[in-house]
């Protein structure tokens, strides 16, 4: 595998996605082999659907939240893929960049498990 200066490549997804469809994203990345994510809720931004303020109305399912995942690149294919399945049907973003990690381990499922 190349490193970059001791830095083991890998994929790094990003979605943002409706509060209510966290679960399905968390579902989708965990049962394709992500090890793991980070989920930040009440996403500000202008986009394609106007604008999202951020602030939390009444809970987190009225809001955007960004979904991000590190993974192997032998992974992404099957986890973007099930994403974009998603996103069919309902609004969103999925944003896909290579990134370098320093404990590729971290991000490679047990065999064992």
């Amino acid at each position: 595998m190349n490193t970059w200066h001791g830095f083991t490549p890998m994929a790094r997804i990003e979605v943002v996605i409706g509060g209510e469809q966290v679960a399905a994203v968390r579902d989708q990345l965990l049962s394709s082999g992500a090890t793991g994510f980070t989920a930040v809720n009440g996403v500000a931004g202008f986009g394609h659907h106007g604008e999202h303020a951020g602030r939390l109305l009444f809970n987190d399912r009225n809001s955007l939240s960004m979904i991000i995942s590190v993974v192997p690149l032998d992974r992404m294919k099957t986890i973007v893929a099930g994403i974009r399945t998603l996103l069919d049907h309902h609004h969103g973003v999925v944003f896909i960049s290579e990134t370098h990690v320093s404990r590729p381990e971290y991000f490679q499922s047990d065999p064992e498990s």
